[in-house]
């Protein structure tokens, strides 16, 4: 017969209570796009700008950054938030997201592709990036990259 544990120590169901507040963000952007249909994009870029406005501002700064250059290079792009983060899709496919270093408590911020990106330049091919700052390099770079996710 095995002992029983007499350990004190919490239990890890998997998840961190920011992941487990992203999905509760998941679920409630997926029931609110339903009710709005053809407003979804007004109402999509709205709730971008008030979850973008939450942000710490070194984060809030680059995600206005990003959010000025997808304007530039992709004003097609429908503007959304997904998991509680500034995103952007195609097709109604989120094609590429920005996350902010506070979402997950991470020491950097991170722009992330998604498949419908298609950044594909190979057998690999970074889909992720860390972001600190928005030089005018950085810019192009991320210009470069919404121009190439979303020809």
């Amino acid at each position: 017969m095995a002992a029983k544990s007499t350990s004190t120590t919490k239990s890890y169901d998997g998840f961190t209570d920011e992941e487990r507040e992203a999905m509760k963000e998941r679920a409630k952007e997926l029931k609110g796009t339903r009710a709005r249909g053809s407003r979804a994009k007004a109402d999509g870029e709205a709730d971008l700008l008030a979850k973008v406005a939450e942000m710490a501002d070194a984060d809030r700064v680059l995600a206005e950054g990003v959010h000025a250059l997808v304007k530039k290079v992709a004003p097609g792009l429908t503007p959304k938030t997904w998991y509680g983060m500034p995103a952007y899709a195609k097709d109604g496919k989120v094609v590429f997201f920005f996350q902010s270093a506070g979402k997950f408590k991470a020491r950097y911020a991170t722009l992330g592709f998604n498949d419908p990106a298609t950044l594909d330049d190979g057998d690999m091919w970074p889909t992720a990036f860390a972001l600190t700052t928005l030089t005018p390099e950085v810019e192009a770079r991320i210009e470069a990259l919404i121009a190439k996710a979303t020809a």
